[in-house]
């Protein structure tokens, strides 16, 4: 199933207080129509308002939405097309797992053997067919988190809004939702807009990310413009590790280990952890700076070791 007609979703100068409290200053931001866009920042950073702005739950103080040339701003949640699913799956106990998808469907009137087949389109896509009778107090999370995907794709809405979902999951199964959703999403070509504080998430499912902080967006742009080209010290931080030393940044990767007589930094490992696929080495340099290296996992050193240190220019962030 290939949606073909995801929407494109303007925000334009909207703000949000809450108890006079500004948690989202006037805020621009365009996301194109088949685009999955990620929110991404710190908890109060203002990334969920603005997507309760987007859907309808909330209405800004000043600024408008659009979805294409439409002007949505005052118009309700329930009207404005759209999927959503939540950290807490927001699924109905009473009812089974394809009562739950059909639930959209039944509110919009689809006649029953259409709305049978889009049921059974949504369990195979989400590969939960064995499911379908099931109750949902009989899930595990991951079910349940698959289930409340399949019941907001299953109208097949405007654009989807996606806040948080895989944060209550395990690790495991995080990264086999998040590669499953990817696939779903590019499947789909359905416009997206994602919100999560996990940078790895983020940089795995974002056409482009709006790298957020105290209610402004810092940056937009593709993973790979956020994490080779920030455009301020909050997003190099933010994303990934950042090395700084004198005036010269550089991401752990960046450095090589040489002997010290050839280097340009010398220090003494001040830390060594193996992490399976490298190694996370920390170095207090005689400047008494300190900086992180991400070495290959054979390449291994003991606290205490004289090291040398060279930095490829190219590598210099900002």
């Amino acid at each position: 199933m290939n949606s073909n007609h995801g929407v494109r979703i303007l925000v334009q100068a909207c703000s949000k207080s809450y108890k006079q409290q500004v948690v989202l200053e006037p805020t621009d931001l365009r996301i194109e129509s088949g685009e999955t866009l990620v929110l991404l920042g710190p908890s109060g950073c203002g990334k969920t308002t603005t997507l309760r702005l987007i859907a309808g739950l909330d209405a800004p103080d000043s600024g408008r939405v659009l979805f294409n040339d439409e002007d949505v701003t005052a118009l309700p949640i329930e009207k404005r097309n759209i999927g959503m699913v939540f950290q807490s799956y927001a699924l109905f106990p009473n009812m089974t797992v394809e009562e739950n998808i059909a639930y959209g469907l039944l509110v919009r009137k689809m006649p029953e053997v259409e709305r049978k087949k889009r049921v059974g389109e949504m369990l195979e896509m989400m590969h939960i067919e064995a499911l379908a009778e099931r109750q949902i107090t009989q899930l595990s999370g991951g079910q349940k988190q698959r289930v409340a995907l399949a019941r907001a794709i299953a109208p097949r809405p405007r654009a989807l809004l996606l806040d948080e979902p895989l944060t209550a999951l395990d690790a495991r199964l995080r990264e086999t939702l998040r590669v499953d959703i990817n696939a779903l999403l590019r499947s789909l070509g359905i416009t997206t807009v994602y919100v999560t504080h996990d940078q790895t998430e983020a940089m795995a499912l974002g056409d482009r990310i709006a790298v957020m902080e105290k209610g402004r967006i810092s940056q937009v742009g593709t993973p790979r413009d956020i994490y080779f080209r920030p455009a301020n010290r909050f997003v190099a931080d933010f994303i990934g590790t950042m090395n700084t030393v004198g005036k010269n940044s550089f991401r752990p990767e960046e450095v090589r280990v040489v002997p010290p007589a050839q280097a340009s930094m010398r220090g003494v490992v001040v830390s060594n952890f193996f992490l399976g696929d490298h190694n996370r080495v920390q170095v207090r340099l005689d400047s008494a700076e300190e900086v992180v290296l991400k070495l290959p996992p054979k390449q291994s050193f003991t606290v205490g070791d004289s090291i040398g240190l060279e930095v490829d220019t190219r590598g210099l962030v900002c």
